[in-house]
């Protein structure tokens, strides 16, 4: 049987539905499977296979679909880095701890210490925890991984186009001493707290998915004895970008279709690693992405098979992101989950996997472990708060209905010039003047208002905006919340 009082983040209704799965004969005991969470980074809601990837193939992925449940309706917590990477690993709103945007080299704010991270809920149930990758949550050391609960770190501690050097790959200093990129310092590489290197060239920034791999798999055959937490922030496949000789010229699709192939390479070792080790059915794995498409940058950027807009916006492209979970005897191989779910509920749901303790403070997320575990009446999410730029409420979802509130956007791709090989393309603005209501299971492109035909619909999700206005705030309409919390400042 399920230990209700241990299905942290549920509540009444989702209780009642996890034990009626019980009650069908289902078991789950709290353990302390090896946890591996890779995140892409603006990966497309439509880069792999199932959802219209071609021209590049993804054995490994297909795989891990095949092996796993895809999960089609999953959001990313907030549509650029920064703030979807701090709502994934403290099962919050961006938000609500204080992050929003992407924090620049000269960020003097970061995560703030009194909030809890997976790695240091996991840390408690006695899991070695390591880093590999993009962190982006602040580049002082006071904020970075091995001050947040994680033992181990080694990657960049920001976007990889943070450095000055052009689209070209020519440093700026050797062009245009006027250019913004000139503010930006060496992109260093960091080994725990202390820089070992640094990125300088296109040549370089080749070569980090292949070494951030060797040590993803070296970190997984070092801790096989133990239960382990791997988190694996992929660098791509954000511009500018990079690829191995060894996938270089190897897709129809060009240079992102050789980066995809060799992103699907990094998640074979993966797979291999586990299986040499024989820790695979002991391992959850779960693959997803910060946020959708920079589509700006035309055949350097992804696709969101259809949905509107991309990253930077609310609109579903921008947040609606691919994510497949595996964990052989657990959860079902080849299943489709078009449950609503958010990277916020990791969190919650490792912890009623575990037994960790939830954090504290306030979070966001829930319990999600019927969905992993194939419950097909299970509904533990029914609403999404869409927040962009420090603190502005511009959409909200229930079920498949969702809101879009009047907004300025200053981020639309329709209608726009994309860029070409590497260099940015146009850029738009628009005003959104009144309400509008999609029905995304008919309409996922957003291209239909249908407010008119279903006022009761429109004003069930206006009550649910007044609420996460008065919880969280909206600086649209002037509210400041009352349950938001601070970053973290850089201490002097």
């Amino acid at each position: 049987m399920i230990d209700l009082r241990s299905a942290a983040g549920l509540g009444m209704a989702s209780m009642f539905t996890l034990g009626a799965f019980a009650q069908k004969g289902a078991t789950f005991r709290q353990c302390t499977p090896n946890i591996v969470l890779i995140l892409m980074d603006d990966m497309g809601y439509g880069d792999i296979g199932r959802t219209g990837a071609n021209q590049y193939e993804t054995p490994n992925l297909n795989r891990l679909a095949n092996q796993g449940t895809q999960f089609t309706w999953y959001y990313s917590p907030q549509a650029v880095s920064s703030a979807s990477r701090a709502g994934l690993l403290t099962g919050c709103y961006p938000n609500r701890v204080g992050i929003s945007g992407a924090l620049m080299p000269w960020a003097t704010n970061g995560i703030n210490s009194e909030e809890t991270t997976i790695a240091e809920m996991l840390r408690v149930r006695g899991y070695h925890t390591g880093i590999i990758g993009k962190w982006h949550l602040g580049h002082h050391r006071e904020f970075l991984p091995l001050q947040n609960g994680f033992d181990e770190y080694y990657g960049l501690p920001y976007s990889n186009d943070m450095w000055p050097v052009d689209y070209d790959g020519i440093p700026i200093a050797k062009k245009d001493t006027t250019d913004y990129k000139m503010r930006f310092p060496v992109l260093p590489l960091i080994e725990g707290n202390d820089k070992v290197g640094e990125v300088l060239t296109l040549s370089d920034q080749d070569k980090l998915t292949t070494t951030y791999t060797e040590r993803a798999v070296r970190f997984i055959e070092q801790h096989k004895r133990e239960p382990f937490f791997l988190y694996f922030p992929q660098s791509m496949v954000h511009v500018p970008l990079g690829v191995s000789d060894k996938f270089r010229g190897k897709s129809k699709l060009g240079l992102y279709g050789d980066v995809m192939m060799e992103v699907d390479w990094s998640i074979g070792e993966i797979l291999k690693v586990l299986e040499k080790t024989g820790l695979e059915k002991n391992t959850l794995i779960i693959f997803t992405s910060d946020n959708g498409p920079w589509l700006s940058f035309g055949n350097h950027a992804g696709t969101t098979g259809g949905l509107r807009e991309g990253k930077g916006t609310t609109w579903e492209g921008g947040q609606r992101v691919p994510c497949i979970m595996r964990w052989p005897g657990k959860i079902p191989a080849g299943e489709i989950c078009s449950q609503l779910a958010s990277s916020i509920d990791i969190l919650p749901t490792l912890s009623a996997i575990t037994g960790a303790p939830l954090p504290q403070n306030k979070i966001d997320g829930v319990n999600i472990l019927p969905l992993l575990l194939g419950d097909k009446e299970a509904m533990p999410r029914r609403n999404l708060l869409y927040y962009y730029r420090e603190n502005s409420l511009e959409a909200v979802q229930t079920d498949y209905w969702k809101l879009v509130l009047p907004h300025e956007s200053y981020q639309v791709y329709r209608g726009q010039k994309p860029g070409m090989n590497g260099w940015r393309g146009g850029q738009g603005s628009e005003t959104i003047a009144a309400k509008q209501l999609y029905d995304l299971r008919r309409d996922p492109g957003e291209w239909y208002d249908v407010s008119e035909f279903y006022p009761e619909k429109v004003k069930e999700l206006e009550e649910l905006a007044a609420s996460a206005r008065k919880d969280l705030g909206d600086d649209i309409t002037g509210n400041p919340g009352v349950n938001r919390r601070k970053a973290g400042s850089v201490i002097k």
